[in-house]
């Protein structure tokens, strides 16, 4: 899960502490919310409101641990989703607020909804009804893409972002430890669907988790990120640390100055990179 908050704590000689304050988003469509990477953008939460529902357990998640055996594990129905969006889109617009973006995004991993596809479709179709300038952005691990109806479903959407926080096969295993069989060469290799037309955002940390050190930050970690992204050609690179509470305490936030030094890395490959 990516965080949407706008809240700019990575300063140069700030350090981001982790606490396990985590949240969970109670409603099914949220927002607006001023983010730091899509401007003001409107959520839509397919997953259960009162707890979390993903194929990661990611360290940093801002919604806590995955917890398999949650009690509510049914999605919200698409036609609930639509409703819900499409009187929260209208009463916007009654009110002249505007919405720079309409993200998937909220309690675990979106694209598990099985008529995610039926849903976007749908999003777009009421997003030029009432916003036609505003984006259409999935945030997603990338993990559901041997199924073609989400492959589909992120072809239609207009940024496609997609998680890529290690450079090596132990460093995904430690960051983002996947609940189902996918090797980090597994999403390597399916992000290459779609041709280049794809947005990476990559999470920054390190500290004390399960007893061991983790960071991704190294020179050896980076180094290997590095050469994922030249293969893979996204058109952006979205880099970013810690700004609330996350699964594991113990976690440190990556000082903004040498987020900007990774950057550096990626914009000398030829790619677009930023900082939030």
């Amino acid at each position: 899960m990516i965080s949407l908050s706008d809240v700019l704590i990575m300063k140069s000689e700030f350090r981001f502490i982790a606490t396990k304050e985590t949240i969970l988003f109670d409603e099914i469509v949220f927002g607006p919310i001023k983010s730091r990477r899509l401007g003001l953008s409107l959520g839509i939460n397919l997953l259960p409101a009162s707890s979390k529902r993903c194929n990661f357990n990611c360290i940093y998640c801002e919604c806590g641990a995955t917890s398999l055996r949650s009690a509510e594990k049914r999605f919200h129905p698409a036609p609930v989703v639509l409703g819900k969006l499409d009187e929260r889109l209208a009463q916007l617009k009654r009110d002249n607020v505007p919405v720079d973006t309409i993200t998937f995004a909220g309690n675990g991993e979106p694209t598990m909804h099985p008529q995610f596809l039926r849903i976007v479709e749908n999003t777009l179709y009421l997003r030029d009804i009432y916003f036609p300038g505003a984006k259409v952005a999935v945030l997603t691990n990338a993990t559901m893409l041997n199924r073609q109806e989400v492959v589909k479903a992120l072809n239609k959407a207009d940024l496609r972002i997609l998680k890529l926080d290690a450079g090596t096969e132990e460093m995904f295993q430690r960051i983002n430890k996947p609940l189902v069989r996918r090797s980090l060469r597994w999403v390597v290799d399916h992000l290459h669907y779609f041709r280049n037309d794809l947005i990476i955002q990559s999470m920054f940390v390190k500290g004390h988790c399960g007893g061991e050190w983790i960071d991704n930050t190294t020179e050896a970690e980076v180094a290997a990120w590095l050469q994922l992204l030249n293969e893979i050609r996204p058109r952006q690179v979205m880099i970013y640390s810690l700004d609330r509470g996350t699964a594991e305490s113990g976690l440190e936030g990556i000082p903004r100055h040498e987020l900007e030094k990774i950057a550096g890395r990626v914009i000398a490959l030829g790619i677009n990179a930023t900082v939030s």
